[in-house]
């Protein structure tokens, strides 16, 4: 798949290779399927301010496999790729109660499922790509590879973004049926499109895969330039109109709305020297407000690689959130009795470092303002280790 390599040299092989980012290798005599497995294994809940002070264990497994269909099959410039995806265990944000959660890996149906299979054909000497089948918007769109590190789901994509659609988008943890094309305008700049199934669901959940479209698609374009300092612009939109949180018609069904956005992010170096490297990100969403909690939010941080210089793999991450909450959420808030905030915060501390080859340990730290949009709840302090396995 082409994908936004720039800067990844910088972060070192061997953190990326933990955070799944590291690029492959693309010698001639390189095997047609390259394979990979991945564990991930987390106990996260709350020391304070939640509904109560206890943790949750979870686990997220990812078996992929890439084919090089030129080298298996003489087909030149395309590849297919498989990922089954299977989570187990308990909810911590239960226990935590925020709104944008506080671990990337819990999902409301524990169980197996097959995430992501798609084929990209290259062509125009590798300029463009066309990419098809089930796959996950987030993989290249609304990305941001220095946040990698970091446990909150606000990091991945953004809350406004996130919490759209007749079941959510197609992100983690259920993709859908995607068209993307890609086109390189020039080494360093890139812009990519995807029409999307607006309603979500793969082999393995309850409906399986929708190939009726009958809830529209979500339509995604985004404009990327690479190199030291990174930027994407990107815009998005549903063919269909979305229930509206609030308002209803005359025959008390939701009112339909409009649901769009759009999002900005740049990611630089700050620093590095031989040992030692510093990077930054910052991004920033907007969506209506009409069809979703939120009408936007922010996402800013640090990574820090090689923390300790006897510690190649060693790494260090601080964010900052915020989901910026609609005035109709607000509003229905209000109704229900609580002291509505404008946005719930967010500030996440963590460090990882590897064990060995294959073992990685990542105890992780997180305080939440206006938990669940509520100003008059404590702040939420939550933890989590995360152990994981790579091979």
């Amino acid at each position: 798949m082409l994908s936004v390599t720039a800067g990844r040299a910088a972060l070192g092989v061997g953190f990326l290779s933990m955070l799944g980012l590291a690029p492959k290798a693309h010698a001639e005599d390189a095997p047609a399927i390259d394979w990979g497995l991945a564990y991930k294994a987390d106990v996260a809940g709350a020391l304070s301010g939640g509904g109560a002070h206890a943790g949750r264990y979870l686990d997220n497994i990812d078996l992929t496999a890439d084919v090089s269909l030129e080298r298996a099959l003489d087909w030149r410039g395309a590849q297919l790729h498989a990922h089954v995806l299977s989570n187990s265990g308990g909810a911590p944000n239960d226990v935590a109660e925020t709104l944008q959660g506080i671990d990337n890996i819990e999902v409301s149906r524990p169980r197996a499922k097959l995430y992501e299979f798609w084929i990209e054909q290259n062509f125009a000497s590798d300029r463009g790509s066309a990419l098809l089948g089930l796959y996950d918007l987030n993989s290249e769109f609304y990305q941001s590879e220095t946040a990698g590190l970091l446990i909150a789901p606000a990091f991945g994509i953004g809350s406004e973004l996130a919490a759209t659609g007749p079941n959510g988008p197609s992100i983690f943890p259920s993709t859908a049926l995607a068209l993307r094309l890609r086109w390189s305008l020039s080494r360093a700049q890139h812009v990519q499109a995807a029409i999307i199934n607006a309603s979500a669901g793969v082999v393995g959940d309850p409906d399986g895969v929708d190939t009726s479209f009958d809830d529209g698609a979500l339509m995604i374009g985004e404009w990327a330039r690479g190199g030291d300092v990174r930027v994407k612009l990107g815009v998005w939109r549903y063919s269909r109109r979305q229930d509206d949180i609030r308002d209803v018609n005359a025959l008390g069904a939701p009112a339909k709305r409009a649901a769009e956005g759009a999002y900005a992010s740049i990611e630089a170096p700050l620093w590095n020297e031989d040992v030692r490297a510093v990077a930054g990100f910052a991004r920033i969403g907007f969506a209506d407000g009409d069809t979703t909690p939120y009408s936007g939010g922010w996402q800013a941080g640090l990574l820090v690689t090689r923390v300790f210089e006897a510690r190649p793999d060693s790494a260090f991450s601080i964010g900052l959130n915020q989901g910026f909450l609609g005035a109709k959420f607000r509003a229905n808030a209000r109704d229900s009795g609580i002291d509505a905030a404008n946005a719930e915060s967010a500030v996440e501390l963590t460090y990882a470092d590897k064990l060995g080859e294959h073992l990685t340990l990542q105890p992780d730290l997180q305080f939440v303002r206006n938990p669940g949009g509520d100003r008059a709840r404590s702040d939420v302090v939550a933890a989590a280790l995360r152990v994981g396995l790579e091979f």
